[in-house]
């Protein structure tokens, strides 16, 4: 175990006293992730239980930050790394690199959390021109030495060097034709030593320099090219994607070197001790003979099931079966497992928590409750609500016409439709361009990175389950299908053929489906997924239809429900809507867009409003206008009878709801050419030009209409009270709140709240019923926030219109910014994810947290919801339940979602209290 002062980052330089920077394999465990990465934390657990572990030692993540601070090792490193060095060569017996009978290790990146493929890796590090004479008499295999020398000089130039690796690979490609053979294992030794020639001339003529020979000059080389993977652009573009901060660093892993590709009795593979894609228990993963790891999840080669090892090595498969049970019952997870058999040896290189679809993750969570591993809890921390948003997503439609042309491995599920695309460049540039795309690839490398993003799905025709595509398909939510053997991809032609000889140029469209493999030509009809139709109501948990998927979601929901402070409610303008998010479990309606109820054939109205040039007018169309606003009102407090709907007044600016100024203009000008009547138009143009403002987000909107337009805020709230009193009167039970836009300070709202006030009186005395119509505000400008305390004076709630704050806080117009420079600032890492997707909390969420303390401060019981977009977002209800509000509100196919957050928020604050 470490103490505290090795886990504190160094100040700065590279000289950092008292600070430990490496670890042996039996020092660690699995709780100092921090410190030795995933990997190397990992590692050391393993050791711990004494599982068959190769010997090693890890370089911590402070190394790398010294590194990456400085530019330099800290000084301190090479002395510690020799120190260890000189420990593993007296444990194996045996010299790094050494002529006869070489010691000869892997250097592996790791950090805290998993990034497949994302950073470098180096095997067989050691091998000179001097030790694979002696590795080759030590194997007793001439042919396994001089691959293993090509494998270090390949992965060595590419990784450490910056060698373009294709130069590589079209070497190996013709020394295999020229031999007239298709995989490398048909390479003979006198092929590979030639390759190995062929391979040092690529590194000299590239770099100016010969492949070293010192086997420690390798050794530090690529420790220093891991560390300087952490920065690489797929890593940083990974990070972003996935959201792991740019500041943890990675530890480094020098491991002694067993070997999968000693012949049939050695092999490599991975393994799940569930299934990633299905969440079910059994045998699941890859297997390859003769092989090295990187065979395996690189996809190059086609594996075999791990079933197949029992028949192929039954005393290694029985081990590994073992050490799979004892893993998970240690981790009580899901554990993805990487091996190597050297001779009929079995070696364990790497176990972690493994990444897993949606479906999985809620199916295994409840597996582990059954089994008495985890209780509900901690079941409901397994499980996010952007994995339920995925099992919410269509499925396809199999009774519909469709062609299947082939079926691979389900890796990823989902159902994908796009065009075919067969590189990342293209992929991202027809994405850009709003198209639906399918990256389709012989099979995927980190380098596919951005074309994987960009992507609806990835189709590969090579790899399984546990290769780059699987894996990274399945962390980001990707639909994937992979290993599709039947289809001949050439991405040179940019084209692949399916079985019976058709052709699929780029730009066809074609549909893959990552729950059962299928491929299929078009595209294919999708109907609801059965998620969806459970919280709709149309599949009942426990029903003799309802699958194990549909009980597992409900069982997970009910205890999320059970645990959960923060209310979730909807954001619904019209009773149908309504209606679907009560279904969907909403607790009421959190915002209600006044606005969107004067459109469509209501607009001459509003028309007729703008235009009133007197109060006779202006009168008139907001006497016809009450009626039709108080039919919507009626309908929708019966939808959600017994539950609070909160009320927006009209908020968007006028102009919004005459017609478009261009098309207005022509349409005068075009009447007056014709000597045709068009007075009305020319009083519409009119007022257009009257109500043109620069930034009319910034201008006469929200509460500042209620004040300037005489009646307008009064209807609405007449309409309001007279629907209550309607719904009372037929023995309903209305809750309406009435909520005022874009306050900026409390003498607007005092304002309209007296004029409200009077209305509302109005209508009790004319219908002999007592309202409690509460009135409250939204939040959406700083100044209000930063006021609130005096604001609450005269508000009964505050909703925090979080996008307009957003807006206003930081001098972003969303509308713009997003399609002109959002992009930029992701890419530079000036943000991790949009501000306008999850809560800026630093800005933003700084001026909620002020507003809600200063606001209860001024009225103890004052209610404090937020009705933005961030509502649904499940990092931002995270930090709404942290600062205290009462409820969250959200579009209603978010409110699953919402409620699964806000129960997973509540769970992780009692487990804090309780530490």
């Amino acid at each position: 175990m470490s103490e505290n002062k090795d886990q504190q980052r160094p100040a700065s330089g590279n000289s950092v006293e008292g600070v430990k920077f490496v670890y042996d394999f039996t020092e660690g465990n699995k709780d100092l992730k921090d410190l030795l990465g995933g990997k190397g934390a990992n590692l050391a657990e393993m050791t711990n239980l004494g599982l068959p572990v190769p010997p090693g030692f890890t370089i911590t993540t402070e190394a790398c930050k010294v590194y990456l601070d400085s530019g330099e090792e800290p000084a301190a490193l090479r002395d510690e790394v020799s120190a260890h060095l000189d420990a593993l060569e007296t444990r194996m017996g045996k010299k790094l690199g050494q002529a006869d009978n070489p010691l000869l290790v892997s250097v592996r990146s790791g950090a805290k959390f998993s990034m497949p493929g994302m950073m470098d890796t180096v095997l067989n590090i050691g091998l000179s021109d001097k030790s694979v004479k002696g590795l080759a008499d030590q194997a007793g295999d001439e042919r396994f030495a001089w691959d293993s020398y090509r494998r270090l000089i390949q992965m060595f130039g590419k990784t450490v060097l910056g060698v373009d690796g294709e130069l590589f690979e079209e070497a190996l490609e013709k020394a295999k034709e020229a031999k007239k053979v298709t995989v490398d294992t048909e390479l003979e030794a006198a092929d590979l030593k030639k390759l190995v020639t062929t391979f040092k001339k690529i590194v000299k003529k590239e770099t100016g320099r010969d492949f070293p020979q010192d086997p420690r000059e390798q050794m530090d080389l690529a420790i220093r090219a891991v560390f300087d993977s952490w920065n690489g652009d797929r890593a940083k573009l990974y990070r972003r994607q996935e959201r792991i901060p740019h500041d943890l660093g990675t530890a480094v892993n020098v491991c002694s070197m067993v070997f999968g590709n000693l012949g049939p009795d050695s092999g490599t593979g991975v393994a799940f001790t569930r299934d990633p894609a299905s969440g079910h228990q059994g045998v699941y993963g890859d297997y390859l003979q003769n092989a090295q790891g990187e065979d395996v999840v690189a996809g190059i080669r086609n594996t075999v099931p791990l079933a197949d090892l029992e028949k192929l090595d039954k005393k290694s498969y029985d081990e590994l079966m073992q050490i799979m049970e004892t893993l998970e019952n240690h981790y009580k997870d899901l554990c993805d497992i990487e091996f190597t058999i050297e001779r009929g040896k079995l070696w364990m290189l790497q176990t972690r928590v493994g990444k897993r679809t949606a479906a999985a993750a809620f199916r295994i969570a409840t597996q582990l409750v059954d089994q008495g591993l985890i209780d509900e809890a901690e079941a409901l921390q397994r499980v996010t609500g952007a994995q339920l948003a995925q099992l919410m997503f269509p499925r396809f439609d199999e009774k519909a016409k469709i062609q299947q042309v082939a079926r691979g491995i389900a890796a990823s599920p989902g159902a994908a439709v796009g065009k075919a695309v067969f590189d990342s460049y293209t992929a991202v540039k027809w994405s850009r361009s709003g198209e639906k795309v399918i990256l389709v690839r012989r099979e995927t490398n980190p380098d596919d990175l951005d074309g994987m993003i960009a992507a609806e799905g990835i189709l590969t025709s090579r790899g399984g389950k546990t290769s780059h595509a699987a894996v990274v398909a399945r962390g980001m939510g990707k639909t994937c299908v992979c290993g599709a053997e039947e289809l001949e991809v050439d991405t040179k032609r940019r084209r692949m053929t399916v079985p019976g000889g058709q052709v699929v140029e780029e730009g066809d469209l074609i549909s893959i489906d990552g729950s059962s493999g299928k491929v299929y030509l078009g595209e294919v009809p999708v109907v609801p997924s059965p998620v969806v139709e459970y919280f709709e109501g149309r599949m009942h948990a426990g029903a003799d239809d309802a699958d194990e998927l549909v009980e597992a979601v409900h069982r997970i929901m009910a205890f999320a429900d059970r645990k959960r402070r923060l209310r979730v409610r909807a954001n619904a303008d019209n009773a149908e809507d309504a209606l679907r998010a009560r279904r969907f479990g909403a607790q009421g309606i959190g915002l209600c867009r006044t606005e969107h109820m004067f459109l469509g054939d209501r607009r001459e109205l509003v028309e007729r409003l703008i235009l009133a040039d007197t109060e006779e007018e202006r009168e008139a169309s907001l006497k016809a206008l009450l009626p039709l606003q108080k039919k919507d009102f009626v309908e929708l407090f019966e939808a959600m009878d017994g539950l609070p709907v909160t009320v927006r007044l009209l908020d968007p600016p006028l102009h919004e709801f005459l017609p478009d100024i261009t098309e207005l203009s022509v349409r005068v000008a075009l009447a007056e050419s014709r000597q045709e009547p068009h007075e009305n138009e020319l009083r519409l143009l009119q007022a257009v030009h009257r109500l043109h403002e620069q930034n009319p987000m910034l201008g006469l909107r929200g509460v500042r209409l209620g004040l300037v337009i005489p009646g307008l805020f009064t209807m609405q709230v007449r309409a309001i009270a007279e629907a209550a009193a309607e719904r009372k009167a037929a023995k309903g039970d209305p809750r309406a709140e009435i909520m005022i836009p874009l306050v900026g300070t409390v003498q607007e709202l005092e304002i309209v709240r007296d004029e409200a006030d009077k209305v509302i009186a109005e209508v009790e005395a004319a219908t002999g019923t007592e309202l409690k119509l509460s009135i409250g505000t939204m939040i959406e400008l700083p100044r209000a926030a930063l006021t609130a305390g005096q604001i609450a004076e005269a508000a009964e709630f505050f909703s925090f219109g979080t996008n307009d704050l957003t807006q206003t806080v930081w001098g972003f117009s969303r509308d713009d910014v997003e399609a002109s420079f959002f992009t930029a600032y992701l890419e530079k890492g000036i943000f991790g994810v949009s501000p306008f997707e999850t809560i800026d909390k630093d800005g933003v969420g700084s001026l909620v947290k002020l507003a809600a303390e200063a606001g209860r401060k001024t009225r103890p019981d004052l209610k404090l919801g937020v009705c933005g977009e961030h509502g649904g977002d499940p990092e931002s209800v995270h930090f709404f339940h942290e600062v205290g509000l009462d409820y969250v509100s959200c579009s209603p196919f978010r409110i699953p979602v919402a409620r699964l957050e806000a129960g997973r928020a509540a769970t992780q604050s009692e487990g804090s209290d309780h530490r």
